[in-house]
């Protein structure tokens, strides 16, 4: 089904973060966070390969010491994918990292320290053309406003926000992003809504310690869901308790799902039940297994009756219909071949693989045209 996202995206300046646009209109981009230990930097390297190979445009990395410092600058030297370096409490290893090559400094209002730690971090930035993220985060915020407000809510969250936009202000420092975070839905979603309305700065979404995969997915989705549907954010990580792959995923799943970006296969596959002609269930999992790299947006349908099958199969590039004897697949929305249980998942392959290369070609004819 072929329709354009009815969402209107709140306008907001662009930063740039290393080579990927945030903000000003650019597409939504997707991040996650590496979970190594910094120092081991074959590992931390092998896992923002694994990260960006699943389609994440930017990666965080925590910078707890000076000795993670040192250990980013050979991560730097290692990949290009834009990076993005955590730091909280110690200003200077915000100025160390700085000089490695980073892409982006996140750093936190509630622990970073006095407006002149805050000022040279800005100036070290400002000088090396480096963006800022301010991360107001509930767990974290300033002692006097935990005590002005009794506990964390969306007022204080963003009152945190502003007296870090008011210094950047002062110091005619305006490349920066922000993000609110709490681990309730509720106040993360007012926070966001507040301060949209009240700066055109970049917005990073995220639902901070939103729990394990399931249950943090499902969190997350309704939370940056409802502030995708109202036009704000432009760039976002889903915060799990899994492998940070997994992160970039559930991202993706969402962009896709509100037709704000499009990659890889966007599968329309029915529940199952006992109308079912084949194994529903066994067949996704081993498509989506088998097909993980494709990257080309297409939809494919595996309906496992003929009550939905002929329809949704119409409007796919490729479908799957169960039938008796023979399953039906189409192409394109037309009838194309039959295919019997034991070879529907390998014919089902190769017919996607091929449809996927030639999406491949034309695509790359229209960008030799233009």
């Amino acid at each position: 089904m072929h329709f354009e996202s009815p969402i209107k995206r709140r306008h907001s300046r662009q930063i740039m973060v290393g080579n990927v646009p945030v903000g000003g209109g650019a597409p939504i981009s997707i991040q996650s966070m590496t979970n190594t230990e910094t120092c081991d930097v074959d590992a931390t390297v092998a896992q923002i390969r694994a990260i960006a190979d699943a389609g994440a445009d930017i990666v965080r990395v925590s910078i707890p010491s000076m000795d993670a410092a040192e250990a980013f600058k050979k991560i730097r030297e290692a990949v290009s994918t834009p990076l993005v370096a955590d730091i909280h409490f110690d200003y200077k290893i915000a100025l160390k990292v700085a000089e490695y090559g980073v892409d982006c400094l996140r750093i936190n209002p509630g622990n970073i320290g006095n407006k002149d730690r805050v000022r040279a971090v800005v100036d070290c930035a400002r000088d090396k053309n480096i963006p800022i993220r301010i991360g107001v985060n509930a767990g974290s915020l300033e002692k006097d406003l935990q005590k002005k407000y009794g506990e964390p809510t969306p007022d204080a969250l963003v009152e945190s926000a502003f007296r870090q936009i008011q210094y950047f202000d002062e110091l005619d420092f305006h490349e920066y992003k922000l993000s609110l975070k709490a681990s309730d839905i509720f106040m993360t979603v007012e926070a966001y809504r507040k301060i949209a309305s009240q700066i055109d700065n970049p917005l990073h979404l995220g639902i901070t310690e939103a729990g394990g995969l399931r249950s943090g997915t499902v969190k997350s989705s309704i939370g940056l869901g409802l502030l995708l549907m109202d036009g704000i954010g432009d760039t976002l990580r889903v915060s799990l308790a899994a492998d940070p792959v997994q992160e970039v995923k559930v991202g993706w799943d969402m962009l896709r799902s509100l037709k704000l970006r499009n990659r890889g296969i966007n599968f329309i596959a029915c529940p199952s039940c006992s109308r079912q002609n084949f194994d529903v269930i066994k067949t996704m999992n081993e498509l989506e297994e088998r097909l993980e790299d494709i990257t080309i947006p297409m939809d494919v349908a595996v309906i496992g009756c003929v009550v939905n099958g002929p329809g949704e199969a119409k409007e796919a590039d490729i479908g799957l219909a169960g039938g008796t004897p023979n399953n039906l697949i189409y192409q394109d929305g037309k009838p194309s071949s039959k295919t019997k249980n034991e070879t529907l998942v390998d014919d089902l392959e190769n017919m996607i693989r091929k449809k996927a290369l030639l999406k491949e070609q034309e695509l790359a004819n229209i960008i030799v045209k233009n």
